[in-house]
């Protein structure tokens, strides 16, 4: 079977399910902003040369295909998308950010000023996470506001994920000796 199916060629995209809707529907948005998070974390774990964010990242990729399987429902499938076993973003995935944030923050890294990135590759790609991240919790606040979505728990988690994000990237500067310019060339 070929990846080029051509059934979106029209425009149109499948959701769980089989249903057929147009790929600038806000659900296909959201998941796409949740698969660009994805990648830009991806990018992030193969940049940074710290074990502890690393497992971090990956466990944070597979919560990320869950939610985008479920972000691929529409409400009146979601029975079936439970019964079938497909796994939901649940309160205990973000109480795992919330951990990770309070262990940052242990080490004396927190949330003092806005942060310049680039100060080291590895906090620059955390940062792009970061923003793809808050990019896509504005898709799926969007969804929120048609009263589509599905699982209250996904905006708490992407809002923490953002956090923790931020934080990942400070301590990973912190570590890897990167420091912000004070003064920009000219």
């Amino acid at each position: 079977m070929s990846i080029a199916t051509k059934t979106g060629d029209a425009g149109t995209t499948a959701l769980m399910y089989g249903h057929r809707v147009s790929k600038c529907h806000p659900r296909v948005q959201a998941c796409g902003a949740v698969d660009e998070l994805n990648a830009a974390i991806g990018l992030a774990r193969a940049t940074v040369a710290h074990r502890f964010v690393t497992d971090h990242l990956y466990a944070t990729q597979k919560e990320l295909v869950a939610l985008m399987g479920e972000l691929a429902t529409l409400p009146d499938d979601l029975p079936r998308y439970v019964k079938d076993g497909f796994p939901m973003l649940t309160s205990e995935m973000t109480r795992r950010l919330d951990a990770i944030v309070k262990e940052i923050e242990a080490q004396n890294v927190s949330f003092k000023d806005w942060a310049t990135p680039g100060a080291t590759h590895g906090s620059a790609a955390l940062d792009v996470a970061r923003t793809t991240c808050r990019r896509a919790e504005r898709s799926v606040c969007a969804l929120q506001d048609e009263a589509q979505l599905n699982n209250a728990e996904i905006l708490v988690y992407l809002n923490r994920l953002s956090d923790a994000l931020w934080l990942m990237a400070r301590w990973v500067e912190a570590r890897d000796g990167g420091k912000a310019p004070e003064t920009a060339l000219v």
